[in-house]
């Protein structure tokens, strides 16, 4: 088979030449046309359940929005995991699903199944919806609303209805979630004692609002022959329409809502805002790309769509990104190409210093281009994407490809110069020595196939991350052994001239330091054998004192620094103290701009609490930075200045890492301790403990516990035996916290396609302090109006911040990051330290996640591949 292959092409050469043309013509068209990245996206199969519960604590929307999601869930087939987090006001259930099944089927029968978990969900605690449909690597471009002299409610307005608008117009784009500034809304500023004075509930104001706010259709009149739509309209517009329309009637006078308080604009009930440079808040925006689309053309369409925003925003306003992440990609392709470059212009070096013939290097120099355009179609054909690790492969294999063309070209440039003499015809010469050569470069190439075998074995992340490698490599190889055997005799044919064997300098200085060694070697034969055992059985002793690591860190070219305030820490306080951050940061030179996300944006947003700050900072390319400083250092100076600010965590990271880490593990670092349990207070008890111990071991770095305690509560108890005396209900007594501290929507203002809410609640002079709720005033049926402070105790406590649960169990995790030592041995000590001074109580017990857990899958798997490919070897 082999020799016939051969002899094809020789015979029939030409057309050789142009087929390898063509296939080099149609690789170049495939190059352009590949999905690139930065890097390989190991986000699992994941479907987010998002629910906001607008005012409730995190343990009530555990109990009464988390529990019924997940135990619907349970089940399904291919879940392999589900978690979920409980914070004030929103619930999200993490669904992973095995690498296997399709991510729309995995969203379609979460989408089934979440309709029983609505009927479980009390009326109006929220109404579960899936989060975009998008990755770790999903969020490509970020960017700013400025403009000088405009408020940040415009900013927001413009956002919201002008810039997502379009932004989420683009192929590719699966959404686009705003973050910071105002959102606009129609308040209506009630005055409890306007309310008694007029004798006029919460509950009457907002029936009464939402009966005169709708339009209605008539059908149609006909009239001759003509035909008239008839339509109601009955929408309110201004701030002057609602505060006209009526409430009640008392002594044949109407009550009409501006009578009961101020109507006027205010700003949505916000949880998360962003500063930028040190300079106070402004308006952000971040685009995140559908899952499966092709990132640099994502990217390319909405920087085209942004200028057109751009030239349609009022004159000041400016849209203006601060995070790109076609940056990070045409890094890691530049990365690429010049390692391609560079390792093809060393071969052809190597080549002509071992050769010494100039058309020998460059025939078999062809190997490197027409094997690699190779590779490209058929990572177009197999849907395989350009990035990092898939082109590295081409980079690595670099030397590889040109392993058979080098055999075959120097054999049948021997066995030319060997009958210069023309005793044996040129064509006889070249086929004879291409069939000698041709079986030996088959199995070689083979065999370096079966070398990356234990890479397609891999699964989870790390098939992921290292199956593209493995598989670009071997599809490089292919294309070397099929141009080995085809084109470089071909060329051979037509292009190689017949000349004098004579080794070139470099060959006969190390034959002269071979001979002799090969002489001795074969002299001493069982010397020699019981060496290389000797040395092999001494190299498989060295393996358990090796350390484990599951992947370098691959470079991104900017820090995320993810801060955490005490739990108590409040909004004002949160921006107050990223300002102060970005101010420290700002001074270093390698920096750009730093931008701070503070709390966390709309729903399908990261779900963070508002004493978390993450900042992202831009640094300068590493080429202008002073000589000998890395950005290790400008992270060990960075952590050493802000750790100086009182009462915050520090965790530092890159923003793509950040992401994956977190859909990974549930947090944001390479190693997670999970302690499972019942009792908060014992889990953040023993947490913080095994804290302690992980920070004392050698390597560990950001030490962090979940904060789950420590949030400041004002709870309200019922007391049943004063309501049930005066008649009360417990729902009136809580209608009354609901509305009139924590506010009702009650409908909507449409401003041609844009819409706003219309807000009630109290005045914020009614609603600053326990003894504000304590004298908000409680309607019985008689007629008559009781303080809650009657029918109820008001008292200062401290609870949960938020509650994570994982496999139907409630969890807390310490995180941290490892610096300056391999993982499985941090891990290995951290694990006996703990053991020896952490006692758990019954039913508690730990788990490790994060990159380490991958690492332990990818090992176990390793241990039991690589031997069978050593012996297929």
């Amino acid at each position: 088979m082999i020799s016939r292959i051969v002899d094809f092409a020789l015979n029939q050469r030409l057309l050789v030449v142009i087929g390898a043309l063509v296939i080099m013509g149609l690789g170049i068209q495939s190059a352009r046309t590949l999905p690139v990245d930065a890097f390989p996206d190991v986000s699992p199969v994941l479907v987010q359940i998002m629910t906001e519960s607008p005012g409730l604590a995190p343990e009530e929307v555990e109990q009464l929005v988390t529990y019924p999601v997940e135990v619907s869930m349970n089940g399904l087939p291919g879940v392999t995991r589900i978690q979920s987090i409980s914070m004030f006001g929103l619930s999200t259930v993490n669904v992973y699903f095995a690498d296997n099944v399709d991510i729309y089927f995995a969203r379609q029968i979460v989408f089934e199944r979440l309709q029983s978990a609505r009927e479980d969900i009390p009326e109006g605690m929220g109404d579960p919806d899936l989060g975009p449909i998008t990755t770790g690597l999903g969020q490509v471009y970020q960017y700013l609303v400025t403009g000088e002299d405009v408020s940040l409610d415009s900013l927001r307005t413009l956002q919201d209805w002008i810039a997502k608008f379009q932004l989420r117009t683009v192929p590719g784009v699966t959404e686009v979630l705003s973050f910071g500034g105002n959102v606009k809304q129609f308040q209506v500023q009630l005055d409890p004692g306007r309310l008694v004075q007029y004798d006029v509930t919460i509950s009457d104001v907002v029936d009464a609002l939402e009966r005169n706010n709708e339009n209605a259709g008539g059908s149609y009149l006909v009239r001759g022959a003509e035909e008239f739509l008839v339509r109601a309209l009955g929408f309110v517009h201004t701030l002057d329409d609602i505060g006209n329309v009526v409430v009640a009637e008392r002594e044949n006078s109407p009550i009409y809502v501006r009578n009961l308080g101020e109507v006027t604009f205010g700003a949505e009930i916000r949880r998360g805002a962003v500063t930028v440079n040190g300079e106070g808040e402004q308006v952000a925006g971040i685009v995140l790309k559908r899952i499966f689309e092709n990132t640099s053309s994502v990217i390319e369409a909405v920087r085209d769509k942004v200028s057109a925003i751009n030239r349609v925003m009022p004159a000041g306003v400016q849209v203006v990104p601060f995070y790109d992440q076609a940056d990070l990609v045409d890094r890691a392709i530049e990365t690429v190409r010049s390692a391609l470059l560079e390792g093809g212009l060393l071969i052809v070096l190597v080549l002509f210093a071992f050769l010494g013939n100039v058309r020998s290097a460059l025939i078999v120099t062809t190997m490197l281009p027409a094997s690699a355009l190779l590779a490209f179609i058929i990572m177009k054909v197999t849907g395989l994407s350009a990035n990092l690790m898939s082109l590295g492969g081409l980079a690595i294999g670099v030397g590889m490809m040109v392993d058979g063309g080098v055999v075959m070209v120097e054999n049948i440039y021997r066995q030319l110069a060997e009958h210069r003499d023309g005793s044996v015809p040129r064509a006889t010469l070249i086929r004879r020595a291409a069939h000698e050569v041709a079986r030996p470069v088959m199995f070689a190439i083979i065999i370096i196939i079966v070398v990356f075998l234990p890479l397609f074995t891999l699964e989870g992340v790390e098939g992921k991350l290292f199956k593209p490698l493995a598989f670009t490599i071997t599809y490089a190889m292919v294309g070397s052994l099929v141009f080995s055997l085809t084109l470089v005799p071909a060329l051979c044919h037509l292009w190689l001239k017949a000349g004098r064997e004579e080794d070139t300098w470099i060959v006969r200085v190390i034959r002269r330091l071979y001979e002799p060694a090969l002489r001795w070697a074969l002299a001493h034969r069982r010397a020699v054998v019981t060496s290389a055992v000797a040395a092999l059985v001494g190299s498989l002793l060295l393996v358990p004192f090796l350390g484990t690591e599951f992947v370098p860190e691959l470079e991104e070219g900017s820090i995320l620094i993810r801060t955490t305030l005490a739990p108590s820490a409040g909004l004002d306080e949160a921006i107050a103290t990223a300002t102060r951050l970005e101010r420290v940061i700002g001074e270093y030179p390698e920096v750009v701009d730093a931008v701070s996300k503070i709390g966390r944006a709309e729903i399908g947003g990261d779900p963070e609490p508002v004493n978390n700050i993450e900042t992202t900072i831009t640094l300068e390319p590493f080429d202008e930075w002073e000589a000998g400083r890395s950005k290790a250092d400008l992270i060990d100076d960075l952590r050493d200045r802000l750790g100086e600010f009182p009462g915050i965590a520090l965790n530092f990271s890159q923003p793509i890492a950040t992401r994956v880490d977190e859909l990974l593990s549930g947090v944001r670092a390479q190693l997670a301790i999970k302690l499972f349990g019942d009792d908060l207070e014992i889990l953040a008890d023993k947490a913080l403990a095994i804290q302690e111990v992980v920070a004392s071991v050698p390597g560990a770095r950001d030490v962090q516990t979940e904060q789950t305690e420590g949030q400041p509560y004002i709870i309200v108890r019922v007391d049943r035996t004063a309501v049930a005396r005066l008649g009360v209900n417990v729902a009136d007594v809580q209608t009354i916290i609901r509305g009139a501290i924590g506010g009702i929507v009650a409908g909507q203002v449409f401003e041609g396609q844009r819409r706003f809410e219309i807000f009630v609640r109290y005045d914020a002079e009614f609603r600053r302090t326990p003894e504000d709720i304590r004298r908000a005033l409680v309607p019985t049926p008689s007629g008559a109006r009781v303080p809650l402070g009657q029918l109820a105790t008001v008292e200062e406590a401290i609870g949960p911040k938020r509650i994570s649960r994982e496999a139907n169990q409630r969890r807390i995790v310490v995180q941290a990051n490892v610096v300056g030592r391999d993982m499985g041995g941090f891990v290995a000590e951290a694990q006996a330290a703990i053991a020896a001074r952490v006692q758990l109580p019954a039913g508690y017990f730990i788990t490790w996640g994060g990159q380490f857990e991958n690492q332990q899958r990818a090992m176990a798997r390793l241990a039991i591949i690589v031997p069978i490919t050593i012996g297929l070897i």
